[in-house]
Parts: structure tokens; sequence; C-alpha cells
């Protein structure tokens, strides 16, 4: 199986996730910060796994998780610090 460049990975980001975008806890993070992060880990992520401490551009501290699926990376849930 080829290694896809970091560019190349498409990441999904769940409905869930895009609403918790929308919660208070998570305000001042937007979908490119997301998107970003998720592509940061290089490793392959068979299961559902909390990946900590990330920043987005405002500087709000935030956790991603996230699984490797066949269509892509799944972002399931963003959790604002």
């Amino acid at each position: 199986m080829a290694r896809l460049g970091l560019e190349a990975m498409r990441v999904i980001i769940t409905a869930h996730a895009r609403k918790r975008l929308q919660d208070l806890r998570q305000e001042q993070i937007n979908e490119n910060d997301v998107l970003q992060a998720a592509r940061r880990i290089t490793a392959r992520i068979p299961t559902a796994t909390r990946f900590r401490g990330f920043l987005a551009t405002s500087g709000r501290a935030f956790d991603l998780v996230m699984k490797d699926v066949p269509a892509g990376r799944m972002v399931i849930t963003i959790i604002g610090k």
C-alpha cells in the first residue's frame, strides 16, 4: 500500500465533530485548525484514539479523537480546553 503524503490525506470531519465546533468550549477552534492537526499525525490509526495537545491559530488548546477508515482519516470529536 503506497503511503499518501500529508497534503494528500483525506480528512473527514463527522457531523458530530462539526456540531461540537459550534459549542462554547470549542470556540476559537476552526475547521482549518482541525484539518491541520489531523494531518500532523503521520502514523496509521486503526482504532479510535484521543490525541492531545493541539493548538488552534487563536491559541486555544484542543484534543482530537480520530480513526483511519478506508475513505481517509475520520475526526470523530473535538475537545476544547
